[in-house]
């Protein structure tokens, strides 16, 4: 990775930063329709929150690795498949959204699974997630995963026991075919306490740009907590093996919480810098007798702004 005492990386961090900051911005602008007294709490709750500028700066460098990641993978054909789960509110949407944001989305692709059909409930369990594994030269990102059925599945009661049971006793040995035939797979659970979750949830509820986000399910779940708890130490449990271990991310503070899990997943991933052609731009070829059409005013957007 490149240092952070490096001054060259400074001189393309800073420039990096000034040429992206309104996109940035945009993404962490966070409270939009907020009341002042919600601001307060939520501030009130997280004084040592990581400063905006240590966060950017670290952001820029980690989102740069990440590109030379996406180069090694698709230049070795290799197989990389992430998995985020936790709780709900946790953060996972967040990191999601960082790893991939600079990222080609014709290599790196995430899958957010709808609940299961009819159809696909009367099939082997795992067989609605296998089409979406990485081929050669693809990182997968599994914005939940099958991993539902020792969570929400269990303690909503749309699994039986046996079924449960049936995924702790399969899951272990499809993961190690997983991981047997090539495929690189890191398991990522997202922590926050119960404080933090209710609070994000009130965030969700007074912003109407985040109510899309609480579900029933959601609701359901701040029921729920203790349950889900148990859950979450049953599935630890069962399925952390060697091949595939689980992380646990801390993620009340979201700035940090995205910086740690990108840090650690590129420790994950053997990736080097690989080979490639320089890059030159082609003069234009020029036809004297090429004439432009003239098109109708009514075929472009009108100009409000």
């Amino acid at each position: 990775m490149t240092s952070d005492h490096d001054p060259d990386s400074f001189d393309w961090l800073d420039a990096e930063l000034q040429d992206t900051l309104d996109e940035d911005f945009e993404i962490e602008f966070a409270e939009p329709m907020l009341s002042m007294e919600l601001r307060k709490i939520y501030r009130s709750q997280h004084p040592e929150m990581l400063d905006r500028k240590v966060y950017f700066r670290n952001l820029l460098r980690l989102q740069a690795e990440l590109i030379k990641v996406q180069d090694w993978v698709q230049h070795t054909g290799a197989k990389v498949c992430i998995l985020f789960e936790g709780r709900d509110s946790a953060g996972k949407g967040g990191v999601i959204k960082r790893i991939t944001q600079r990222l080609n989305p014709r290599v790196a692709r995430v899958v957010a699974l709808p609940a299961p059909s009819r159809r696909e409930q009367s099939q082997w369990y795992f067989q609605r997630y296998v089409p979406y594994l990485p081929a050669a030269g693809e990182i997968v990102l599994f914005d939940r995963s099958w991993y539902n059925r020792a969570g929400v599945e269990r303690v909503m009661g749309f699994a039986s026991d046996d079924q449960v049971e049936q995924f702790f006793q399969d899951v272990p040995e499809f993961e190690r075919m997983l991981v047997r035939s090539g495929i690189i797979l890191l398991k990522y659970w997202f922590s926050i306490t119960d404080e933090e979750q209710q609070l994000r949830f009130m965030m969700r509820i007074h912003d109407p740009m985040k109510q899309w986000k609480l579900s029933p399910m959601d609701l359901e779940s701040r029921i729920r907590w203790e349950q889900y708890t148990k859950a979450k130490e049953d599935m630890f449990e069962r399925t952390n093996i060697a091949e595939a271990p689980w992380y646990i991310v801390e993620g009340n503070d979201k700035k940090r919480e995205r910086l740690n899990c990108i840090e650690h997943l590129l420790t994950k991933i053997p990736y080097r810098d690989v080979p490639s052609e320089r890059v030159s731009l082609p003069d234009r070829e020029y036809k004297p007798d090429y004439e432009r059409q003239v098109l109708p005013d009514d075929l472009y957007v009108p100009k409000i702004y």
